[in-house]
């Protein structure tokens, strides 16, 4: 049966017996899986296994056999068969509903979620490449990490209660900015009484309301498109709104609005500094615009959380972060351009919670947490680190770079 709509009868139900009724249909998106032939391999079989290695994700490609993303590493599991492409038409069928099925013949690629209830979410993505269609699934744990369990800094249980403003999450793709999030999301809901609407594509981390009333929204199941969610997200008497990815001046723009009228607005970029985001949102603009829009962002930001996942020495995995608290000081050196100056703020100004990343590199390969070798694999400047390494010291004469 597919995830939301029940099947035809079985062949083997007698002609005389009629069909079934249907099963209750699970609230969206917490779709689960079709039931595949059980002498098949399934999806659901490579879920689990993942779930059981503690690994990330599943690619699956015609063509190729199953591989998982372990600590970040892409191994293949040898366990499952080669992909065929009647086994990737079978492995859709597990999936997806008949309407995304067509979806995805239509527009190539395709974005969902699946749930397999007692073990774990995925989010999924479907798309067609030069070697054949392909897979990838995101696994998300049901259990929502809280910010003292993933050994966050502290500073974001004060940045998540700012009754107003801007807080971006930043990082490369796979980073765990939406764990990050998550984590917040969680302390404020156990903290607040406030109204919180989330428009993600897809959802990813399930909030059960607790003193926050949470309304998660999710992109072709509550909404018909992310602009049109957020042209309505104003009217829907939010406190806190969490829109995911700042993909464009739409998205930029609404945000603003929304952080300048009351509310608190969490959003994320791919960028790989804290100080780079700021010149990430202002080139989405023109040059003509960029000043004018460089203090509307900055009269909005709380802070910029920039991070970086690395895997740890007991075979884990930690992040570590570059954070900008827009502080005085802080507004006043970015909005007159002096990038130098602010770097050097973060780096001192600890007792507002800014930390530079060679900063968090340093104090974890110190802790026994990471290796020397792959904090140098992640630095934004080595020398600096093998520095600091030598004298555990801060050197006041390092200027910012662009690592975005």
């Amino acid at each position: 049966m597919n995830p939301v709509n029940a099947a035809a009868p079985s062949p083997q139900t007698p002609q005389n017996t009629p069909p079934a009724p249907p099963p209750k249909v699970p609230p969206p998106p917490m779709r689960t899986p079709a039931k595949p032939p059980a002498t098949a391999t399934t999806i659901e079989q490579m879920v689990k296994d993942a779930y059981a290695h503690k690994c990330s994700d599943i690619h699956i490609r015609v063509g190729h056999v199953p591989r998982f993303r372990l600590r970040g590493e892409l191994l293949p599991a040898g366990e499952h068969p080669k992909t065929t492409q009647e086994l990737f038409e079978q492995y859709l069928s597990e999936l997806l509903t008949p309407g995304q099925r067509k979806t995805f013949a239509e527009t190539k690629e395709l974005d969902t979620a699946i749930f397999y209830p007692g073990l774990v979410r995925c989010r999924v993505n479907c798309f067609d490449s030069l070697n054949g269609g392909a897979i990838v699934l995101r696994l998300i744990s049901l259990t929502i990490p809280s910010i003292d369990e993933l050994k966050l800094p502290q500073v974001l249980k004060k940045m998540i209660l700012a009754h107003q403003g801007l807080i971006l999450v930043t990082g490369p793709t796979g980073s765990g900015k939406s764990t990050t999030m998550a984590a917040m999301m969680r302390y404020l809901n156990e903290s607040e009484t406030k109204h919180v609407v989330t428009i993600e594509d897809p959802i990813e981390y399930v909030h059960a309301s607790q003193k926050c009333l949470i309304s998660q929204r999710e992109v072709g199941l509550h909404t018909h498109d992310f602009y049109t969610a957020l042209r309505s997200v104003l009217r829907e008497d939010p406190d806190v709104i969490l829109i995911g990815e700042m993909r464009d001046r739409i998205t930029i723009g609404t945000a603003l609005q929304a952080a300048q009228t009351g509310h608190l607005v969490l959003g994320t970029l791919h960028t790989r500094s804290a100080i780079s985001t700021i010149n990430r949102l202002l080139n989405m603009y023109p040059p003509e615009e960029q000043e004018p829009m460089k203090v509307q962002i900055l009269e909005s930001l709380v802070g910029v959380i920039a991070q970086l996942l690395l895997p740890t020495t007991d075979g884990k995995r930690t992040a570590v972060h570059d954070i900008l608290i827009n502080t005085p000081a802080m507004k006043d050196y970015l909005m007159k351009g002096n990038e130098d100056d602010a770097f050097r703020l973060m780096a001192t100004d600890t007792i507002e919670g800014m930390q530079i990343m060679n900063v968090a590199l340093y104090e974890q390969v110190i802790n026994g947490r990471i290796t020397i070798e792959d904090a140098l694999g992640v630095s934004p400047d080595t020398n600096d680190l093998e520095r600091r390494m030598r004298t555990g010291g801060y050197d006041s004469s390092k200027s910012p770079r662009d690592w975005a």
